[in-house]
């Protein structure tokens, strides 16, 4: 997938709040990017909007370019596809994990069925509907999957429902798979089952994932890419080994500060201020009130430009100059 200046604001008079501002990235085959940022910063909407997903109005999306790339070699422009192709595309060429699963599933539905209407609507070729719901239970390691398809999602703890909803997410056989926080609210053992399972289903299946988490350590250990989101815009983007080693904007450094440390019994850092809301960001970099590195006045007038700061590696800062060498 392919994505270029994406743009969403909100609200239906002539003046809409602007929200995510100028969003850009790219997903390969097999390839896991995470978009990373603190709550409110524009993740999970930006991911909903890929497919027509938040309603119009009082959403407006705009975007150079939204391009899915099919696992037959087809290529999708999703800004002006036909209602008929973008339903074929939501959960048949993009699958979806929604946050808190207990919220998304349909409460008055067997779980069975409800697995069972992703395969009818996206995969009509597959004989045995039932026997395909019981082996994708089976995959993501639901116990007993004979007796499930019968259980409701009340009947099931929060890690089963959550698997429930990757079974319903690979039940139209996606290329892309968006994950947005699919750890919410489980306990740490069974995070690291939920996301050893969309691992190891992403490795089978050459999927791609977009991962949207707030959690560094998820993206050390699981990603391949990182876009780190500030107030609606994207600020870094790059190989996660070489971002995480070496942060370019002053935004990314500070997150990396505050992670907790096996062993450190000190007081965390903090970012001092908050985040403005939309009406008020700034009109150039949204950071520069809470930036320990300003380099001037045009740091709040104009928008920094994305530069390479080395191989893959981008960063929108005015105070992050692009060098061959690193900042330890």
């Amino acid at each position: 997938m392919v994505v270029k200046n994406l743009k969403i604001s909100f609200g239906s008079g002539p003046d809409p709040v602007p929200v995510v501002a100028g969003v850009s990235f790219s997903v390969e085959a097999g390839q896991v990017l995470a978009l990373v940022g603190e709550s409110g910063c524009g993740k999970s909407i930006s991911c909903l909007s890929l497919t027509g997903l938040l309603p119009s109005p009082p959403a407006r999306v705009t975007a150079d370019e939204i391009t899915f790339y099919s696992d037959t070699g087809g290529a999708v422009d999703l800004l002006h596809a036909p209602p008929k192709v973008m339903r074929r595309v939501r959960g048949g060429g993009i699958g979806y994990i929604f946050q808190e699963p207990a919220a998304s599933l349909n409460p008055v539905f067997r779980i069975g069925d409800q697995i069972a209407e992703a395969v009818l609507l996206h995969r009509p070729e597959v004989q045995d509907v039932r026997q395909e719901v019981l082996d994708l239970l089976q995959q993501v390691g639901i116990p007993d999957p004979v007796s499930r398809l019968r259980a409701y999602p009340h009947e099931l703890s929060g890690g089963m429902q959550q698997r429930v909803m990757i079974a319903m997410a690979l039940a139209g056989g996606p290329g892309l798979l968006i994950a947005d926080e699919p750890t919410t609210a489980l306990d740490v053992t069974i995070q690291a089952q939920v996301l050893d399972l969309i691992d190891r289903t992403r490795r089978e299946r050459n999927m791609a994932v977009v991962l949207v988490t707030h959690n560094l350590g998820i993206v050390a250990g699981l990603a391949d890419v990182v876009a780190v989101m500030y107030a609606g815009q994207l600020i870094e983007r790059g190989p996660v080994a070489d971002v995480l080693a070496h942060p370019a904007h002053p935004y990314t450094r500070a997150l990396l500060k505050a992670v907790p440390r096996s062993g450190s019994s000190g007081r965390l850092e903090t970012i001092p201020g908050s985040v403005p809301p939309p009406e008020r960001f700034s009109a150039g970099c949204r950071f520069c009130d809470r930036c320990p590195r300003v380099a001037g006045p045009l740091c709040g007038q104009v928008p920094p430009p994305e530069q390479e700061r080395a191989p893959g590696h981008f960063c929108c800062c005015y105070a992050a100059p692009v060098t061959e060498g690193r900042d330890e």
